[in-house]
């Protein structure tokens, strides 16, 4: 007797998430999508850039390239969308479609809010506008241990300097990103550098700069805001197939969904305001209570977020990281379609 499709709420990654690793990613498994890519690509000879078959199937990975917001936008959009297009439905039945920052463009795409080729436009317009001004920058800091057990405290306090720092005469800072056991802060060079004199070296490696990342997020996107509702028009945005949870952790419903505010949020609110995707992965397991987080490649590093995410709402009674990593072995609820061998467990072949 054949079983019984597991539930899913599909998540897809954000910028920074196509790195050496993924070199190849859209030529490894979607071979098979060619019609697909190549109306994105088609696009993009139309804006002059290079075509995401060249970048993808560079001879080598090169951050100045690849990590650039008018090239890696298109590549993750591509890989994420052609990784949910290839989710076996038989096995997975998927319920509910979010995402992380730039995600959530394609989030509209897997959940029909978007058409494919629509999303990419809309994608390729924003990380492009977004290349061009480059205004600000971001960088990521953990309030959470490598056992990734919550500590509210020192997220307040964290907090409490981000906001101190911002109010200073010269300095732009604030929270971009709400991401699970860490905190992406928007801001400009004096604000960045002034929250990096302030806190300690983690795991060696935080407070970490994020490479041709804008302050995402935050009011300095309010000229790209403006760009992107000029070139894109609400005319673009329907009815969605499937419920999707947008940075607030608010749901828009197939049949209930005002297209021309779903337009205005995306261009919008989307931009300008912290983006809480713990929030919206708390709403996914409340709301929908799915047997799986299918987390679209490309890239392995949002796992991570989403599990702690998870953590922090104690869903199915998990308060750490060794909680977590039991589940997972007893019977999975995070698959990682970056990974090779947990894509398996969700397409076919």
């Amino acid at each position: 007797m054949k079983a019984a499709a597991k539930t899913a709420v599909v998540i897809c990654p954000g910028r920074g998430t196509y790195t050496k690793t993924e070199l190849g990613y859209l030529s490894r498994h979607h071979a098979d999508k060619a019609a697909l890519l190549a109306g994105f690509d088609a696009q993009r000879r139309a804006q002059g850039q290079e075509t995401l078959a060249d970048l993808d199937g560079a001879g080598s990975y090169s951050v100045s390239r690849h990590t650039r917001g008018d090239n890696a936008s298109g590549l993750i959009y591509a890989c994420s969308l052609a990784d949910y297009l290839s989710i076996d439905g038989e096995a997975v039945n998927v319920v509910a479609v979010t995402g992380n920052s730039m995600g959530w463009y394609t989030t509209l795409a897997c959940g029909g809010a978007l058409e494919a080729q629509d999303g990419f436009e809309v994608v390729n317009t924003m990380g492009t506008l977004m290349q061009q001004s480059l205004i600000g920058g971001q960088i990521i800091y953990p309030f959470v241990g490598e056992d990734w057990q919550p500590d509210a405290a020192r997220k307040a306090e964290l907090l409490a300097l981000v906001e101190g720092i911002g109010a200073r005469p010269g300095h732009a800072l604030s929270l971009s990103i709400d991401l699970g056991g860490m905190l992406v802060l928007a801001g400009n060079a004096e604000g960045l550098a002034a929250f990096e004199a302030a806190v300690p070296v983690v795991q060696g490696r935080f407070p970490m700069r994020l490479a041709n990342h804008a302050g995402f997020h935050s009011a300095m996107q309010a000229p790209v805001a403006a760009e992107g509702r000029a070139k894109l028009p609400a005319s673009m945005f329907t009815q969605p197939r499937l419920p999707l949870i947008d940075g607030r952790g608010a749901i828009w419903w197939p049949g209930a969904t005002d297209t021309a505010r779903l337009w205005d949020y995306t261009l919008g609110h989307q931009v300008t305001e912290p983006y809480d995707f713990t929030r919206a992965i708390r709403t996914a397991a409340h709301e929908f209570a799915p047997d799986l987080f299918v987390v679209a490649g490309p890239g392995t590093t949002l796992g991570g977020a989403v599990a702690q995410s998870l953590i922090l709402c104690e869903w199915r009674g998990m308060r750490s990281k060794a909680d977590f990593q039991n589940l997972q072995q007893t019977g999975p609820v995070l698959v990682s379609m970056g990974m090779d061998d947990q894509r398996k467990a969700v397409t076919k072949g």
